[in-house]
């Protein structure tokens, strides 16, 4: 036994993200901009920057909102942001989503294929535009009857006569 107490236990995923932290101030140092002008192109406030580059998982935004701010700061900063969101994932521990067959990753409301929806869109086109066609088409005399083969008009009755 050697006889220092022990320290207090490292959380490796605390530390992980502790480093991504550094990571995004030191390239926002390197490109020469302030706390500010990041803040300013993001339209995010300075505490969340601040919050973001400190790395302390305590005082980071909610998951749901950190992607979205990751990819914000890291276009203001002139970072890939597909590579900081992975290296923010790899920090926290955050497994890929399941990847499509097409290699990316799908959403439950996302289309398999962008060439569904248009083809869809074209389809709702031709469907209105059949449908205008019909009723501009089917509008004759205002007097005739409609559905029936006659060439007789309909005769007037005055309202409430029998």
């Amino acid at each position: 036994m050697n006889g220092a107490p022990p320290g207090p236990a490292v959380d490796p995923r605390a530390e992980a993200m502790r480093g991504f932290g550094r990571y995004l101030l030191r390239e926002r140092e390197l490109r020469g901009l302030s706390l500010e002008d990041v803040a300013r192109v993001t339209k995010l406030a300075p505490a969340v920057i601040e919050a973001i580059e400190s790395g302390d998982p305590e005082r980071m935004p909610p998951r749901g909102y950190l992607v979205a701010y990751l990819r914000s700061y890291s276009a203001a900063v002139g970072l890939g942001s597909d590579e900081v969101v992975l290296r923010f994932q790899e920090a926290a521990g955050v497994e890929e989503p399941e990847a499509s067959p097409a290699g990316r990753p799908r959403t439950p409301l996302a289309p398999a294929r962008p060439w569904v929806v248009v083809a869809l869109v074209v389809v709702a086109l031709l469907v209105a535009a059949a449908v205008a066609v019909g009723f501009r088409h089917s509008g004759g005399d205002p007097g005739e009857i409609r559905g029936r083969k006659s060439t007789e008009r309909a005769p007037y009755r005055a309202p409430g006569a029998p």
